[in-house]
C-alpha cells in the first residue's frame, strides 16, 4: 500500500516526455499516481515519444478519462498531496486561472486550489504574451508553483534525457520526494 498519493495531468503542450518521466520517477519512489491525459496530450505523446496512451496508462496506478467529471479525483474528499500538470498548455493554465473547470483535468486542479493542496504547473509555451503572464501571476498569487521546464546547464547534461530528468527531479523536490535525478549545486571553488 502506498502512503503518498499524487495526481498527474498531461495536457497537450509540447513536452509530453515530462509527464512520462514524472510517472516513472513517482513509481520508483513508491508514490501512488492518479493520471489524467487530455485528448491533445494523446496526440502529442504519439508525435513526440515512443509511448502510446496504453503504455503511459500502465505506468500509473489509476487512470481517468478527462471527460469523467464524476471521478474520485474531482472531489475534495479524495485526499492527495497535490497535483502536477506536466506539460501544462496555456489553455489548461487559463482554465485553471479563471476557475473554468470544463474537464476533469481542470476540475481536479481547481479542487487542489480550493483544498489548499500543492499544485505544480510546467507551462510549455514561448514566447509568452501578457495574458499568459497574468494568468501565471494570478495562479502564483494563489499558491500555485509555476515551474517552466527550463534547462539547467550547471550539471553539464550530456543529452536531452539529462535535461528532462533534471527538471523532473526539481519537481520531485517540491514534494520532498527522494531521488537521484539532480546533480546538486555545490558552489564554485
Amino acid at each position: 500500500m502506498h502512503s503518498r498519493r499524487i495526481i498527474l495531468g498531461i495536457s497537450g503542450a509540447s513536452g509530453a516526455v515530462y509527464g512520462v518521466e514524472l510517472l516513472k520517477a513517482l513509481k520508483a519512489a513508491g508514490v501512488e499516481t492518479h493520471l489524467i491525459v487530455t485528448k491533445t496530450a494523446q496526440i502529442t505523446l504519439a508525435h513526440e515519444t515512443d509511448y502510446s496512451l496504453a503504455k503511459v496508462q500502465k505506468l500509473a496506478d489509476h487512470f481517468y478519462s478527462n471527460n469523467d467529471m464524476a471521478a474520485a479525483v474531482a472531489s475534495g474528499s479524495f485526499k492527495t498531496e497535490g497535483m502536477i500538470i506536466a506539460p501544462c498548455s496555456m489553455r489548461t493554465l487559463a482554465e485553471i486561472a479563471t476557475a473554468h473547470a470544463s474537464t476533469l483535468l481542470t476540475r481536479t486542479a481547481d479542487v487542489c486550489l480550493k483544498e489548499r493542496r500543492r499544485l505544480v504547473l510546467l507551462p510549455r509555451e514561448t514566447p509568452l504574451h501578457s495574458i499568459h503572464l497574468r494568468h501565471m501571476l494570478t495562479l502564483s498569487d494563489m499558491g500555485v508553483i509555476i515551474a517552466p521546464p527550463m534547462p539547467a546547464f550547471y550539471s553539464k547534461p550530456e543529452s536531452v534525457d539529462g535535461l528532462v530528468k533534471h527538471t523532473v527531479g526539481r519537481v520531485l523536490d517540491l514534494f520532498e520526494i527522494e531521488h537521484t535525478l539532480v546533480k546538486r549545486w555545490e558552489g564554485v571553488s
